[in-house]
C-alpha cells in the first residue's frame, strides 16, 4: 500500500496548520473572484507557503497584490497567502471535487 496523497489537506507553515478551506472560503467572497483554491508550495525556510489560485470574474483586473491584500486584512499572519496565480478555470473531477494534486505539481508562474 502507498500512500499518494494528503489525509488532511492542511498547509504546514513555520509550524502552523493553515487551513485551505478558510482561505478559499474568505477568497470567495471577493467580489472579483468565481472560483480559489489553496493548497502548499514547498519552502525550505517555512515549510510550505499558501498558494491560492484564483479564477477571476469576466472582466475584472484583479491583481495579485490586491488578493494578497484582502486576505491579509482579514486572516491571522501566519494564514495570508504568499503566492497568488490566475487561472482560467480551477481542475476538478466528474464528481467536482478539487484535483489539488494537479496544483501542487504545477510549477510557479509569474502572478499574473
Amino acid at each position: 500500500m502507498y500512500v499518494v496523497d494528503r489525509l488532511k489537506e492542511l498547509i504546514k507553515y513555520k509550524g502552523y496548520q493553515v487551513p485551505p478551506a478558510e482561505l478559499e472560503a474568505l477568497l470567495l467572497t471577493h467580489p472579483e473572484i468565481v472560483d480559489a483554491v489553496v493548497v502548499g508550495y514547498p519552502d525550505e525556510a517555512a515549510g510550505e507557503l499558501p498558494r491560492a489560485f484564483v479564477v477571476r470574474r469576466p472582466g475584472a483586473a484583479l491583481t495579485a497584490d490586491e488578493v494578497k491584500t484582502f486576505v491579509a486584512g482579514r486572516v491571522a499572519p501566519h494564514k495570508k497567502v504568499r503566492i497568488v496565480e490566475f487561472t482560467d478555470a480551477v481542475p476538478k473531477s466528474a464528481s467536482g471535487k478539487i484535483l489539488r494534486e494537479e496544483l501542487r505539481s504545477l510549477p510557479l508562474g509569474d502572478g499574473s
